[in-house]
C-alpha cells in the first residue's frame, strides 16, 4: 500500500521536504509570501526576494494578483545597501526579481503596486528559509563586500494573545563582512505613507520622530476606514531621518531618493505637521555602519499600523445581511462620516501606531526571545519533516486577514481571503471544524468562537446559524443548519473543557449545548436511530439525502461528548438518552452503511419526515424537462451514494484526537481510512479528470481527491467539489491514518500535500481552497498530535502519550492552557520541560510500542522545574 510519490517528481524536492527546514531558490521563490503580522490585526507579506508584499492593514485583505490600476494602497517599501569608497555601489537589499512577476504580477504598467523600486539593481543570489514564524533570506552579489540577511517575523507566542496580536511587522538586517579590510556603508529603509486618507493627500501628515523614525497619519473623517496611522522605525539604533520625500510629479521622489543614496548625500527633514502631503510621498531612516573584517551588525526595522474603524458588517439580523467595506450599506443616510460598526482589539492596547512602534521597541528583545522559544521547541519535535512543514507553515493562516478580532477580544473569522475582502463570512462552523491550531496554541481565543456559536448564533429552538453575524450580535437565520458543523461544535465544547479544565465555563454553555444537540436530534434523526437521515446540510455546500459514514460518525461523537458533559454535571437520564442513541447509531452504521471495506452513503428520499423531493418527481414524465428526468432516474442531486469519501469518517477522528470514546466500531474505521488510502490517493492526477477547481492538484502532482467511487455507480451529478483535493482533508486523513497506525500511508499523504506548496507554483505560506490562507487548512496542527500522541485534559490533570515514529529518544512539543513546553521520552524517562507557564499532572498514561503504563504524578511542571518520570515496565 505504502508509496512515495516525491522522488519519482523531482529529487530536489523530496530532498527538501525531509530537511528539518526548507530551503527555496531560483523559480522556487516566486510565490513565496510569509505573513507577518498580528491575530485578528492584519498583516504584511515577506516575499523570497526579501521585500514584501499584500498589505492587508485596514481590516480587510490586500493580496496578491491585483489588477494593476487596482491596488488596496500606493506602497513602496524596500531597504538599499551603498557602499562607500572607490568601488562604491549601491543595491535594494532584495534577491533577484523572477521574470514572470514582470507581467502576472503587475509590473507590465505602472510598476508593481505604482511603486517603481522593483527596477532598482539587487544582489545576485538568494535563498528563502522557511522557519515559520521566522522567514530568512540570504543575498549575496560578487561586486558587494557584504553577505546580507533579512529575517522577517512578528511576535508568535503561545497563550499570550496579546503580544501575538500586535499590528507590526520585524524585519532584521544583518550585515557581515566576509573580507579582509574593513567596510563602511549606509544602510536605509523607505516607506511609503500608508495611511493615506480618503481624499488622497488630504489630511495626511508625516512626521520625523528623533532618534526613532516616521510616524505617519490621516486625520482626516476620523469614524472612515482610512482613518489612522503607521509608522516605520528602527530598533537599537539611532538613525538619520528623511520625514517627508520630494513633493514632485511623475517619478521624481524616487529619482532624488536614488541619487542621495546612491552618492552618500542623503538629506534629512522632520516631515509635514502642519500642511497636507502628497499621497505618494513617505518617509526613510538611514544608519552609518562600519565593519570590520569577520564583524557583522543587525539593524531591527519595525513597521506597525493602526487603523481603527472597521465598517463591515455581515450575517445580521438588518438591513443587510453582509455588507461590504465601502459600499455605504449599514451606513446612515445623509452622514458624510458615520460611525464605526465595530474596532479591532489592538486599539484597546495602543492608541496609535507610534504607541505599537514604541511598545515593539521596549520589548523587542524578550518578545524576539519569546518567539524564538516557541519555534525552537515545535522544530525540536521528532516528527517527520514534512509534517513539522505542514504545521508550522500553517500558522501563517493566524497571522493572515482570514482572522479578525474584535475590541472585545472575540474572534470572528472569514473562510479563506480574496484579494481584497474575504471569502465566506461568519466563522463558518464547517469550516472551522477541522482547524486544530487555534484551540490549542491559543485556547482563550477558541472559546469565543464557541461562545459565538452557541450563546449568539443559536435560535430558541436549538438551530445554529452556521455563519455568525460581524460584530457580536444575534444573527440572522435564513439558511440551512449545517449537520457536520453544528455537530461538531458539540464535540468542540467537550475538547474545549478538556483543554482548559474550566467546569464553570462549561456550566454556562451546556444549556445552549444540550439545545443544539437536542434540534440535530429532533431534526436529522426524529425516530433517534442515531444516524443522521433527514436532508442534512454540510461542508460540500449541499444537502445529503439518507444516512451517511461522514456526519453520522460525526453523531456519535456528539452524542459521546453530550453524554459525558451532562453526566460530569449531573443530568445523569440526558446521558443515558445521548449514550443509547449512540450506541444504537454505531449499530446502523455497520449495518447499513458499512458495505465490507469503507462507510458510504444511503441515499434516501422515501419514508422521511422531508418528502419535498418526492413531490418534485412524483409526476415528471418523458416530456419533462432533462433535469427532472434525470432526478427521478437517479435520484437527488448532489450524493455520493457507493463512493468512497475521504472524510466519510471525520467524525471518529475528532473523537480520537478530542479524546472521545464513541461507540463507533474501530475496526471498521480503520479499514475505511485503508480504503480511502488506497482509492483516493493518487501519486500522480495526470489520468484525473476534474470538472471543478483543478488548480488545487493537477496534471503530474500527486494528492488526495475528496472522493471516488471504486464500486461504479458515480452519479451523474454527484456532489460539488467531489473531484477535487482539499489540503485540509488531506492533514484530516493524514492525521487519522496515523493514529489507527497506518503511519507510512499517513506521512505518504502530508508529503504529497506539502510538495505542492513548493514556492514556484504555489505559496508555501498559502494553503488555499476558496480564497488564500484557508482555514481548513490549520488540520495540520492534529498531524503532531497523532504523532506524538500527545493529550491533556487540564479537567482531570491527565497526560496522555502514544509515539507513532520508532527512536532512541523521542520529544514532541505541546501546549496546554496552563503553558507550553516539550516532552522527551529516552532510556525509560519522560521528562517534561516547560518554556513558558506550568503543567500540573496528576496521572499519566503512555502507549508505548503496544504496551500501556499508567502511573501517578502528582507534580507540576514549572519554567526551570521540570518533571522527571520512571515508567516501570518501559526499556531503560
Amino acid at each position: 500500500m505504502f508509496s512515495d510519490p516525491i522522488p519519482a517528481r523531482s529529487r530536489r524536492l523530496a530532498s527538501q521536504l525531509r530537511q528539518r527546514t526548507r530551503i527555496f531558490s531560483g523559480g522556487d521563490l516566486l510565490q513565496i509570501a510569509m505573513p507577518m503580522g498580528g491575530i485578528g490585526a492584519g498583516a504584511i507579506c515577506l516575499n523570497g526576494y526579501g521585500g514584501i508584499q499584500d498589505l492587508s492593514i485596514r481590516n480587510k485583505p490586500g493580496t496578491t494578483a491585483l489588477p494593476d490600476g487596482h491596488a488596496v494602497l500606493q506602497e513602496c517599501a524596500c531597504a538599499l545597501l551603498h557602499i562607500k569608497g572607490t568601488n562604491a555601489v549601491t543595491k535594494l537589499v532584495e534577491g533577484p526579481m523572477s521574470p514572470e512577476k514582470l507581467y502576472d504580477q503587475g509590473l507590465q504598467a505602472q510598476g508593481y503596486r505604482h511603486c517603481g523600486h522593483e527596477g532598482l539593481p539587487r544582489f545576485r543570489d538568494c535563498t528563502f528559509t522557511a522557519e515559520y514564524p521566522f522567514g530568512q533570506v540570504r543575498l549575496s552579489h560578487p561586486a558587494v563586500p557584504l553577505l546580507a540577511t533579512v529575517t522577517g517575523f512578528s511576535p508568535l507566542i503561545p497563550l499570550d494573545d496579546k503580544n501575538s496580536g500586535i499590528p507590526c511587522a520585524l524585519l532584521e538586517y544583518t550585515f557581515h563582512n566576509p573580507t579582509d579590510q574593513t567596510v563602511e556603508f549606509d544602510f536605509s529603509y523607505h516607506l511609503s505613507h500608508l495611511a493615506v486618507g480618503k481624499a488622497g493627500s488630504k489630511g495626511s501628515r508625516n512626521r520625523a520622530i528623533a532618534g526613532f523614525g516616521n510616524h505617519f497619519t490621516n486625520t482626516q473623517q476620523p469614524n472612515h476606514e482610512t482613518f489612522g496611522s503607521a509608522f516605520l522605525g528602527v530598533i537599537g539604533h539611532t538613525p538619520r531621518l528623511k520625514g517627508m520625500w520630494l513633493r514632485s510629479g511623475w517619478f521624481d521622489w524616487l529619482n532624488a531618493l536614488w541619487r542621495e543614496v546612491s552618492t552618500g548625500t542623503f538629506t534629512e527633514n522632520s516631515g509635514s505637521s502642519d500642511e497636507d502631503v502628497d499621497g505618494n510621498n513617505g518617509g526613510s531612516v538611514l544608519l552609518d555602519g562600519k565593519l570590520a573584517p569577520g564583524e557583522s551588525i543587525t539593524y531591527p526595522i519595525v513597521i506597525a499600523w493602526h487603523f481603527p474603524n472597521v465598517h463591515q458588517t455581515c450575517g445580521q439580523l438588518a438591513p443587510e445581511p453582509c455588507c461590504a467595506p465601502g459600499s455605504g450599506c449599514g451606513e446612515k443616510a445623509g452622514e458624510e462620516d458615520p460611525a464605526p460598526t465595530w474596532r479591532p482589539y489592538y486599539v484597546s492596547q495602543w492608541r496609535d501606531a507610534a504607541a505599537v512602534a514604541g511598545y515593539v521597541r521596549d520589548n523587542y528583545a524578550t518578545l524576539r526571545a519569546r518567539t524564538r522559544a516557541f519555534r525552537d521547541a515545535l522544530a525540536s519535535s521528532t516528527v517527520a519533516p514534512a509534517v513539522l512543514d505542514a504545521v508550522s507553515s500553517n500558522l501563517a493562516i493566524l497571522k493572515s486577514p482570514t482572522v479578525l478580532r474584535q475590541e472585545n477580544g472575540n474572534i470572528w473569522a472569514w473562510e479563506g481571503c480574496f484579494t481584497t475582502t474575504g471569502c465566506c463570512h461568519g466563522s463558518c462552523t464547517h469550516v472551522w471544524n477541522y482547524a486544530q491550531s487555534l484551540p490549542h496554541l491559543f485556547p482563550q481565543l477558541e472559546r469565543t468562537l464557541r461562545e459565538q456559536e452557541l450563546l449568539r448564533s443559536l435560535r430558541q429552538d436549538g438551530h445554529v446559524a452556521f455563519r455568525a453575524a460581524l460584530p457580536d450580535g444575534p444573527t440572522a437565520h435564513d439558511s440551512h443548519a449545517a449537520a457536520d458543523g453544528q455537530l461538531g461544535g458539540i464535540m468542540k465544547v467537550y475538547r474545549e473543557w478538556q483543554i482548559s479544565g474550566d467546569r464553570a465555563w462549561l456550566e454556562k454553555l451546556y444549556p445552549a449545548t444540550k439545545s443544539s444537540l437536542n434540534y440535530c436530534i429532533q431534526t436529522w434523526d426524529p425516530e433517534e436511530r442515531g444516524a443522521v437521515i433527514e436532508p442534512h446540510h454540510n461542508t460540500y455546500d449541499i444537502e445529503f439525502w439518507g444516512p451517511d459514514g461522514m456526519c453520522t460518525s460525526i453523531y456519535l461523537g456528539a452524542l459521546t461528548a453530550g453524554a459525558a458533559m451532562a453526566r460530569e454535571l449531573g443530568h445523569s437520564d440526558e446521558a443515558q438518552r445521548y449514550e443509547d442513541i449512540a450506541g444504537r447509531g454505531a449499530k446502523f452504521m455497520d449495518a447499513e452503511l458499512f458495505n465490507g471495506e469503507y462507510y458510504q452513503q444511503k441515499v434516501q428520499w422515501r419514508e422521511l419526515r422531508d418528502q419535498s423531493f418526492a413531490k418534485q418527481i412524483e409526476n415528471v414524465t418523458d416530456q419533462s424537462t432533462e433535469i427532472l428526468r434525470l432526478l427521478k432516474a437517479e435520484g437527488p442531486k448532489y450524493q455520493y451514494g457507493s463512493g468512497c469519501l475521504s472524510d466519510g469518517v471525520i467524525g471518529a477522528w475528532m473523537a480520537r484526537i478530542y479524546g472521545i470514546d464513541t461507540p463507533q466500531t474501530r475496526g471498521h474505521t480503520r479499514k475505511s481510512l485503508a480504503a480511502i488510502y488506497r482509492h483516493n490517493f493518487k501519486a500522480d492526477l495526470s489520468d484525473h479528470a476534474c470538472t471543478q477547481r483543478p488548480g488545487y492538484a493537477n496534471g503530474n502532482e500527486p494528492g488526495l481527491l475528496v472522493c471516488s467511487w471504486p464500486r461504479g455507480d458515480k452519479p451523474t451529478l454527484p456532489f460539488v467539489y467531489c473531484d477535487e483535493v482539499w489540503t485540509g482533508m488531506e492533514y484530516q486523513v493524514a492525521s487519522h491514518l496515523i493514529e489507527e497506525g497506518l503511519v507510512d500511508e499517513g506521512l505518504t499523504v502530508v508529503r504529497a500535500a506539502r510538495s505542492r506548496y513548493e514556492g514556484h507554483v504555489r505559496n508555501p505560506f498559502n494553503e488555499y481552497e476558496c480564497g488564500s490562507y484557508y482555514a481548513r487548512a490549520m488540520s495540520s496542527y492534529a498531524l503532531l498530535i497523532s504523532l506524538t500522541g500527545f493529550r491533556y485534559s487540564a479537567a482531570s490533570q491527565t497526560l496522555w502519550l502514544a509515539p507513532k515514529q520508532a527512536g532512541a529518544i523521542f520529544r514532541a512539543f505541546f501546549c496546554a492552557a496552563s503553558g507550553y513546553g516539550v516532552v522527551t521520552l529516552s532510556a525509560g524517562k519522560l521528562t517534561i520541560k516547560m518554556v513558558e507557564g506550568e503543567l500540573k499532572v496528576g496521572r499519566l498514561v503512555l502507549d508505548h510500542a503496544g504496551r500501556q503504563v499508567e502511573v501517578t504524578v502528582a507534580k507540576t511542571a514549572q519554567v526551570g522545574r521540570g518533571v522527571v518520570v520512571k515508567l516501570p515496565g518501559v526499556a531503560q
